[in-house]
């Protein structure tokens, strides 16, 4: 205790003695408010969106899955696997990192690719910082059309060159960072390895440097901007392009038709587009063991980023010439207007 005494005389002068007792404990606590306040006042909060591009296989997917620490997009080796704008969030007590994955960069042959472009200019038209993403061997002039749109964007560029724990030497590393830094002298150039999360650290420190101050966009406890049900049909799907070849994994779309969660199950229907009768064949296999395969691997999958029992349901279903129609591609979610 802290005493504050005072000493009083009455009239016929006898003394009282008045003591004022001050807990320490709350002198203590109003210290601690007055240095919180002026913490808070000082440390600014940052918040922006970080857009990752680049021409597909290149990482992107795998670099954003591995920066937010869950797969929230799909990997696969083929081209076009990542067909949505993802966006992917990060917290830290004074900072929120937005992460877009975007589809590789390609030259549209139909609605569903030119839709798919669509998410790749959004994400450089809302750009606090980009990520250009390339890779060790990739040559610089093939990424010249994109330097262009880059550069129009008056943003803070870093330039990912990935798989570099594929590089002949390190010395190639070195050349590849200095030819970059010749083509683009106000960018970061940081060598990485998205599978093996080399660098990844350096990349996040040169992140949060050129965050700008913002409130957070998002509630601090989000993890995506997506929904359960659009993760589930990425799962479905990811196992239809590891399974397939040729033109099965360029036509199928999923859908999740129904998604019921219980206390110790969820029930998941979901219906597999395809373009032509003689995909439905081969994707439903002799007596249905090949689509019985794919619904075993992606409950799987499922379950484990769920957490929870998992029953699924898989139709296949003939939807001739999706990928051209703006009717179907709205519903799936491709149509932004």
């Amino acid at each position: 205790m802290e005493l504050t005494i005072n000493t009083y005389k009455t009239k016929d002068n006898h003394a009282i003695i008045c003591i004022y007792t001050v807990s320490i404990a709350l002198n203590q606590l109003f210290r601690a408010i007055f240095v919180l306040l002026k913490k808070n006042c000082s440390m600014a909060h940052k918040s922006g969106f970080v857009n990752i591009i680049g021409f597909p296989n290149v990482g992107k997917s795998t670099l954003m899955n591995s920066l937010v620490g869950e797969k929230l997009s799909i990997i696969t080796s083929k081209a076009q696997t990542t067909r949505h704008r993802i966006m992917g969030i990060v917290n830290g007590d004074d900072f929120q990192i937005v992460y877009s994955d975007t589809p590789g960069v390609l030259k549209p042959n139909y609605k569903l690719q030119e839709s798919m472009m669509q998410f790749v200019y959004s994400a450089l038209s809302d750009a606090d910082i980009i990520l250009l993403v390339t890779e060790m061997g990739m040559a610089i002039d093939l990424h010249e059309d994109i330097i262009q749109k880059i550069t129009r964007m008056n943003v803070p560029v870093i330039v990912v060159i990935n798989k570099v724990d594929l590089a002949k030497s390190q010395e190639a590393v070195v050349e590849a960072m200095d030819a970059w830094q010749v083509r683009m002298p106000e960018a970061k150039i940081i060598p990485v390895s998205a599978l093996h999360k080399f660098n990844q650290e350096a990349l996040l420190t040169e992140v949060l440097e050129k965050l700008p101050e913002n409130p957070e966009y998002f509630p601090k406890d989000q993890m995506s901007d997506k929904t359960m049900r659009f993760f589930v049909s990425e799962i479905i799907r990811e196992k239809i392009l590891i399974s397939y070849k040729k033109e099965i994994p360029y036509s199928v779309e999923v859908v999740v038709d129904s998604y019921k969660e219980e206390e110790k199950i969820i029930h998941i229907e979901a219906l597999i587009y395809v373009v032509r009768e003689s995909q439905k064949g081969i994707l439903i296999g002799h007596q249905g063991i090949m689509l019985k395969r794919i619904g075993t691997k992606a409950r799987h999958d499922i379950e484990a980023f769920v957490d929870k029992k998992v029953f699924l349901s898989l139709q296949v279903k003939v939807l001739e010439n999706w990928r051209d129609s703006d009717l179907m591609l709205k519903r799936f979610g491709y149509n932004q207007n």
